[in-house]
């Protein structure tokens, strides 16, 4: 094991080399959970040498974990009928056009938009919803790469702005308004410990929020000239303390966020301090997300494996907090909770290897609450570096009494808190569920059949965080391999090549500059990065997709380039 903190353990042990074997055998337990959980440490085993002599990864080995179990066909008995359930299938075309074949279909709307579609004139949003549909994305273009790990990537809520966060304490901004992905800013992150953990952008577009292992979170602007970097303090009582989520509220006054001490907290922009701290779970809050745009009713997440409700309205830091409502259902800890936004609905990412999808309305009762606590208190294994137990990731049966709607099954969680969301209203009327996995793919649900639509596979490593175009059909991961992919839809006679085209994608070059592997990786591929002979174009491909080209695309390639030396007519 490596740690920071070798030479203080050294002194601890001496200091305590009175106490019993098995006090102190607590006592290393306890600061070793602490350690590997915070980052600062790692459990290097025999076997992990055996991948290391062979020049192969350690994140190779553990991204190469088994799936979970899925189930087949899954369980639609709760879901089907509810409002839920009819108003997606009314929102994304489902009820109107499902039972007509895809080509027939995409032709009679795209003629009837030409001669004027009756009453509207244009497609309806089922119309848009059902096109959407049948042009998931499939293919993928590198458009970042700052070879460190990527903990967060989001679209701001008009889709020209993403934000990107990564452990060499750097957050980056792009320009996505064009359909491009231009890095316009890069702020160098203050008072980080391990990583940057989170970030959120304001309501109005135009400053940002991010924490880490830090007391404080921070404030920055990302549009104008003069840099403004604010430390919002939240005086702890813990002196090794954690914001894991935060978000704002739809006023932009209040910054809601969740702790490593099982407390929520709220900071007030406008005055400037801490004005709410309430104790709210037994462990780690690991999310926070409000329910709606009102901003009063949120949600919180955490390791005791319950997802609690509350009403903003009914808390206050010297009464007693209590959650209007509780929801118990997973056997693990959860890694993200994410709003429909119609104040009702929700979708639980776990640990337990499963999203569930819940109705706010029907919460658990007290038994259900206290089966979830005694499954929670029968774990004895670590997401952080060890492998899915076998009776969570083939696990189909609920804990009697689960009131959630659905559960997907597919993705792994492990390593990191892995996070999933609805896809957006306009482009696909929330049909789906989309998440990363920590194989290294992304996996879009099905929220009407409960399967995967689409399981997008390139990564090498971890897929954390993934964000899905408010109004298109592009999603862009965030992954703990140091690069962000942009998916989209091609078809499957396109010539579009995954190809990493140096004017479509930005790489940080002083990280690249201080890695050996990437310098060695390029200069093995320099001399054939040129393509029209005269160097007008460069492009660096992946060596692990250069080795799955087949002489039909090498045909297309080289068709291309004498097409492009022909003389103009």
């Amino acid at each position: 094991m490596i740690s920071d903190d070798e030479d203080r353990e050294s002194s601890n042990r001496d200091d305590t080399s009175s106490m019993s074997d098995e006090e102190s055998d607590t006592d290393i337990a306890t600061v070793l959970t602490q350690l590997i959980r915070s980052g600062r440490a790692h459990i290097l085993s025999e076997s992990n040498s055996v991948f290391e002599e062979r020049n192969e990864s350690f994140h190779d080995f553990l991204s190469g974990a088994r799936l979970p179990f899925v189930d087949s066909p899954p369980d639609l008995s709760a879901l089907e009928g509810t409002d839920l359930y009819i108003s997606t299938c009314l929102s994304s075309g489902y009820y109107k056009h499902d039972n007509e074949s895809q080509s027939s279909r995409i032709t009679s709307l795209l003629l009837q938009r030409q001669v004027g579609m009756k009453w509207t004139g244009h497609f309806s949003g089922g119309d848009r919803s059902y096109i959407g549909h049948n042009y998931l994305p499939n293919k993928f273009k590198q458009v970042a790469n700052c070879n460190h790990k990527m903990f967060c990537g989001t679209y701001s809520k008009d889709g020209n702005i993403f934000l990107s966060a990564a452990q060499d304490r750097v957050l980056r901004v792009f320009d996505t308004s064009k359909g491009g992905f231009d890095c316009i800013r890069k702020i160098p992150a203050r008072d980080v410990g391990w990583s940057i953990l989170d970030t959120a952008f304001s309501p109005d577009g135009r400053n940002i929020i991010y924490s880490s292992w830090s007391e404080a979170i921070h404030l920055c602007n990302i549009h104008d000239d003069v840099e403004r970097h604010e430390v919002l303090p939240l005086c702890p009582e813990l002196r090794r303390f954690c914001i894991f989520s935060l978000t704002f509220s739809q006023d932009g006054n209040e910054v809601l966020g969740g702790a490593n001490d099982g407390c929520l907290y709220i900071y007030d922009c406008e005055k400037r301090q801490r004005t709410l701290r309430i104790d709210a779970h037994d462990e780690d809050v690991n999310t926070v997300a409000y329910a709606d745009e009102t901003s009063q009713i949120l949600f919180s997440g955490a390791d005791d494996g319950l997802c609690k409700v509350w009403d903003r309205r009914t808390l206050s830091e010297n009464g007693e907090a209590k959650p209007v409502g509780i929801l118990g259902g997973h056997v693990d800890g959860l890694t993200f909770v994410d709003s429909r936004g119609d104040g009702r609905h929700l979708i639980t990412n776990s640990k337990d290897q499963s999203i569930k999808l819940w109705d706010m309305r029907k919460f658990s009762g007290s038994e259900v609450q206290q089966r979830t606590r005694t499954f929670m208190s029968s774990q004895s294994w670590d997401y952080s570096f060890q492998n899915v137990p076998w009776r969570l990731s083939c696990s189909k049966n609920k804990i009697a009494g689960d009131t959630s709607l659905m559960t997907y099954r597919g993705h792994s969680v492990l390593r990191t808190l892995i996070r999933c969301r609805f896809s957006p209203a306009f482009s696909t009327g929330q049909r789906y569920i989309y998440s990363g996995c920590a194989a290294g793919k992304v996996f879009i649900y099905d929220i009407l059949t409960g399967i995967p639509a689409a399981v997008l596979t390139g990564h090498s490593d971890c897929v954390r965080d993934v964000s899905w175009h408010p109004y298109s059909m592009d999603i862009i991961d965030s992954a703990w391999d140091g690069r962000h992919y942009r998916w989209f839809h091609a078809a499957p006679d396109s010539e579009d090549d995954m190809d990493f085209d140096s004017e479509e994608y930005s790489t940080d070059s002083e990280s690249n500059e201080s890695n050996p592997g990437f310098r060695q990786r390029h200069s093995l591929h320099r001399d054939d990065d040129l393509v029209d002979g005269g160097g007008s174009r460069e492009v660096r491909r992946s060596p692990r997709l250069a080795a799955r080209a087949t002489p039909q695309t090498a045909r297309r390639t080289s068709q291309r380039q004498v097409s492009n030396r022909r003389p103009a007519l």
